[in-house]
């Protein structure tokens, strides 16, 4: 079989009719009565609040409730969301974002996205397949074009009295990231927004919908195949198509499900943790005035943002009956992962409910706990690093433009995606 013959229409067909099927639940959207049996992390209350209902819950019922997406689970210490995360034997990957759609039994051990969707053994391997690209070695080659990218987004602030640090910086920095990282044209980032917004804030949306979104994705993607594959360069998307493992080259689900996670993953965390960052230093003029000074502090100010604004909720299914946390979880229950919780219980943080720029000591969770732990982390840390640097030394003063103006993403992936800052 040649490279080629792995990606016929056929190919495409089978990925798409592969994403549609599953286990089909009644939508349930609507205010939160209690949040500890009716929690919804779709919910615009829990967007603007999360922090508060991880603390209340995290001191009244650690392990939340649900029977919105078909019943689902929510726990909020560390002990629990790190015991969960290890433990492959009784919750599966297989589908890593709760909607009203559960992914039947039969694609594990790969999933639609591996390695994130994947359960061992195959997820070592196909991890280890994705580990060279990420080296810091060669994010550090990354980093002169992504400070470079940084200014001159800046540099279309000249003039401006307000600009909206979300949509007008931050969004733009993993989208060419990781657009130069797959070999895809950069003035598709538009597009890419979409997809982002399609996949992660709009997961209990009406089925046709989303398997109408999912399949301009899925066709999106194969067509930037079908042009390496015409024009091969060096380039992630090259080395995805010409990897092989167990000896054989990688199937076309496989190949289109790690560039979706690549695509969506890479850039709605890292756009969420930059905005988030500069919320709380338009919020903590005393914070920002520290990092301005002394650029020696920004490193741990980076881990603390890190920490205590941590973007990502990931999600397993219950593989088998399992006691946990004082709860009983049934074999095909959601539990969601909620790692920014984790790294705000007071249990395992001192201080946990402050920002400390200059924090000494910080294990935090933002990058995932157990096998899952994020393959991106030193190009996420680049992004966050280079972003935070390029804004603090060209724009030393900043605030909030209006506060009441901000709005939070919704779902599993939690940052400003309207962030109107005054400058100067």
């Amino acid at each position: 079989m040649t490279v080629d013959d792995r990606f016929t229409e056929e190919a495409r067909q089978q990925r798409i009719a592969q994403a549609q099927l599953g286990t089909f639940n009644e939508i349930v959207t609507g205010p939160v009565s209690d949040w500890t049996t009716d929690f919804s992390h779709l919910e615009p209350e829990y967007a603007e609040n999360a922090i508060e209902v991880w603390d209340d819950l995290r001191g009244r019922c650690p392990v939340a409730r649900t029977e919105r997406f078909g019943g689902a689970w929510l726990p909020t210490r560390y002990e629990d969301v790190a015991a969960i995360a290890y433990d492959t034997e009784h919750f599966t990957s297989r589908a890593i974002i709760v909607s009203n759609v559960r992914p039947p039994m039969d694609v594990a051990p790969v999933g639609l996205a591996p390695p994130i969707s994947s359960d061992p053994p195959f997820h070592h391997d196909a991890r280890k397949l994705l580990l060279p690209a990420f080296t810091k070695a060669n994010v550090a080659k990354q980093a002169v074009t992504t400070e470079a990218f940084c200014h001159s987004l800046i540099d279309t602030f000249a003039g401006r009295d307000v600009v909206d640090a979300a949509t007008d910086y931050g969004m733009y920095i993993p989208m060419r990231v990781i657009a130069d990282m797959l070999g895809f044209p950069q003035e598709d980032s538009e597009k890419f927004a979409h997809f982002v917004e399609n996949a992660l804030e709009g997961a209990n949306g009406p089925l046709e919908e989303r398997q109408a979104r999912g399949m301009a994705l899925s066709d999106y993607l194969f067509e930037q195949v079908r042009d390496h594959l015409d024009n091969p360069r060096e380039d992630l998307t090259t080395y995805l198509l010409n990897a092989e493992l167990y000896g054989q080259r990688l199937t076309p689900q496989h190949v289109v499900g790690t560039m979706t996670l690549l695509l969506i993953a890479g850039i709605d965390t890292t756009w969420s943790a930059i905005g988030s960052s500069l919320w709380h230093l338009a919020k903590n003029p005393q914070d920002r005035e520290r990092l301005v000074a002394d650029r020696s502090l920004r490193p741990k100010a980076v881990e603390e943002f890190l920490r205590a604004y941590a973007p990502v909720t990931m999600a397993r299914l219950v593989k088998e009956d399992v006691e946990l946390g004082g709860v009983q979880m049934k074999k095909e229950d959601w539990v969601l992962l909620p790692f920014p919780s984790a790294n705000r219980d007071p249990e395992r943080f001192e201080r946990a409910d402050e920002v400390v720029i200059d924090r000494e000591v910080n294990r935090h969770a933002a990058f995932g706990l157990g096998i899952h732990r994020c393959v991106g982390s030193h190009l996420a840390r680049m992004e966050l690093t280079v972003a935070l640097d390029v804004w603090l030394d060209r724009i030393p003063e900043f605030s909030l433009a209006d506060p009441d103006a901000v709005r939070w993403s919704a779902g599993q992936i939690r940052g400003p995606r309207a962030l109107p800052m005054r400058i100067g």
